[in-house]
């Protein structure tokens, strides 16, 4: 073998009205951690797509093991040793986990599928990325988390040589980016080499052995991962310097409660409850908290997305009734869910039917659409919050994801609410993506609009908000009211505030 397992030597790839990847070049070694890192729509992804054999370049070559080689598909990547662990992890979920590993390859015994050994094979699998999983409970039942290691499982399952992780780390707690970070370790000592990319520079300084940064479908350049800093790699992305992650922020919230929770409750007992808060016009709430918190669903169920055991909520002082969506876009409430591709973007549909489609009615007369006004309002709306796409046509999975978040804040935007939830708003952006967000929501406080931010980043959380709530296991631990005491150490204090309290009584 030489010194690199893989070379990728000018990369070049050209959709429709826009150049992806310019002469892109990328060399991994073996038993290496290589990072690629850009801004969303600097081409990361369209590479490893090129890699793993779903998109195919228009010019260039890879070279794997010192031979030039066409990748047509994912099988052949597969049979070749290259796996991927995508940021969207999308299992079949009312299937046992065993099977999703094995899919397309199930172990059989004459002409029957052999469970038995598809179980066995499975738990040896788990004991290499140290996983206590059932092989037969259904994938859905699995948390993001414990998903993410399945599919290391899976591709270590392949016998892969080079494994590509896409933001792995997304939806994961400190504890369990330690267990992944033990894992890759692991797999580098075995002599696999890893292409991680991620947004989050602390975790690439000190996982990675390389830095390859990408800017607008170009190499910025490779450095050795001892030689970046932060503010290198911010630097080197955005070609700027940002000297603040977070926007100054001009305006003052104000006092008046525009939603207020009492005695909140879910109706599944494992979930929120006996939650009380107040929303003020034009503040940003953040919500804290760790893995399990009930964050999530709590926000849900002021969207009228999940059922209540009991609580009052009020609306501008008027006691209101959000048992469904219909209701809470009649209150003038708007939600930005947490899992953009699984619950946000309409992947097949174009920019223009993401943006207009939760206010259809609005451009609709007699019944039927107005297509001039579906897409004046597209138009403005995007114009608004600067997405990059080439028009309004492009179907919505071909834009960044970055831009596929704004497109989403547009949609929510032209409903006209007073009140929006947004449920980790910049999970899988870039610094870059993540400021203009940032900008976006001051904008919005100044006029007066209400926000509920739920953030799992620690920074984001205390330069955002306005207030901070903290959740563990359900209840609100605490609420600290003023940004200049907000500290790290307090949110995390009372995030294991019940974790904590149920360790001490079952030690005593």
């Amino acid at each position: 073998m030489g010194e690199y397992v893989l070379e990728m030597n000018n990369i070049t790839k050209i959709f429709p009205g826009v150049v992806a990847l310019d002469n892109v070049s990328l060399k991994l070694r073996p038993g290496s951690v290589h990072a690629l890192m850009g801004e969303n729509g600097a081409g990361k992804s369209t590479l490893m797509k090129c890699l793993f054999g779903i998109y195919q370049e228009d010019a260039g070559e890879i070279i794997l093991d010192g031979t030039p080689t066409k990748i047509t598909s994912s099988k052949q990547a597969l049979d070749l040793g290259i796996s991927m662990i995508h940021q969207e992890l999308h299992p079949i979920r009312f299937r046992p986990v065993m099977e999703n590993i094995w899919l397309g390859r199930f172990p059989k015994m004459l002409f029957a599928i052999n469970h038995r050994a598809m179980a066995e094979q499975t738990r040896e699998l788990f004991k290499q990325v140290d996983l206590d999983v059932n092989p037969e409970v259904l994938a859905g039942d699995l948390s993001a988390s414990t998903l993410q290691l399945v599919e290391i499982a899976k591709a270590i399952s392949y016998n892969a040589k080079i494994i590509i992780m896409d933001e792995p780390t997304s939806s994961l707690t400190e504890a369990e980016v330690e267990h992944l970070f033990t894992i890759i370790r692991r797999l580098r000592s075995e002599g696999r080499a890893i292409i991680y990319i991620s947004h989050k520079m602390e975790e690439i300084l000190k996982i990675s052995d390389e830095v390859s940064i990408m800017r607008d479908g170009k190499n910025v350049g490779v450095w050795p991962a001892s030689e970046l800093t932060t503010d290198l790699i911010i630097n080197r992305m955005v070609g700027r310097d940002l000297t603040n992650r977070f926007p100054k922020k001009e305006y003052k919230p104000g006092t008046e409660v525009t939603l207020k929770a009492e005695n909140y409750s879910s109706s599944n007992l494992r979930s929120f409850r006996d939650v009380n808060f107040e929303l003020r016009r034009g503040e940003i709430l953040g919500i804290g908290g760790l893995v399990g918190a009930q964050r999530t669903e709590l926000v849900e169920s002021l969207f009228g997305l999940r059922a209540l055991r009991s609580g009052i909520v009020y609306k501008d002082g008027t006691k209101v009734e959000i048992d469904n969506v219909r209701k809470a876009k009649n209150h003038h409430i708007a939600l930005l869910t947490e899992e953009r591709r699984a619950t946000g973007i309409f992947g097949i549909l174009s920019v223009l039917d993401n943006t207009v489609i939760a206010n259809q009615k609005k451009y609709a007369r007699a019944g039927v659409l107005n297509d001039r006004r579906r897409i004046d309002a597209a138009d403005q709306g995007c114009k608004q919050l600067d997405v990059k796409t080439p028009s309004l046509s492009v179907l919505m999975e071909n834009l960044s994801g970055g831009n596929q978040q704004k497109v989403l804040l547009a949609r929510w935007l032209l409903t006209e609410p007073d009140i929006l939830i947004l449920d980790e708003p910049t999970r899988g952006i870039d610094v870059g993506a993540k400021f203009e967000i940032y900008t976006i929501m001051h904008s919005l406080a100044a006029q007066g609009k209400s926000i509920i931010m739920i953030s799992s980043e620690m920074p984001e959380l205390l330069g955002m908000s306005d207030r901070i709530m903290v959740m563990c296991e359900g209840r609100v631990t605490g609420i600290l009211n003023d940004p200049a005491t907000f500290s790290q150490v307090e949110v995390m204090r009372l995030a294991t505030q019940f974790e904590t309290q149920h360790i001490e009584e079952e030690v005593s």
